[in-house]
C-alpha cells in the first residue's frame, strides 16, 4: 500500500479537519413546563412532546439508607 512521500503542512491538515468539530445542541423551551429541552425530544421533566403525553414523566428514587 501506498505511504505519502512528504508532509502534509498544518495549514492543509487543518483545513480537512475544518469540518470536523462540534456543534452546540439546539434547546426549545417545553410547550408545557417551560423548561430547556434538546429539540425534537421528549420532555424528561413532564413527559410531553408536541403537546402529547408520550411518556410519563421519570420520578427520581430517594437514596435508600443502608
Amino acid at each position: 500500500m501506498p505511504n505519502p512521500k512528504r508532509r502534509h503542512s498544518n495549514s492543509r491538515t487543518g483545513k480537512r479537519r475544518s469540518h470536523d468539530h462540534l456543534r452546540l445542541v439546539s434547546l426549545v423551551a417545553c410547550s408545557q413546563c417551560q423548561t430547556l429541552v434538546p429539540s425534537h425530544k421528549v420532555c424528561p421533566n413532564c413527559g410531553y412532546y408536541r403537546g402529547r403525553l408520550v411518556a410519563p414523566p421519570r420520578v427520581k428514587k430517594a437514596k435508600e439508607e443502608r
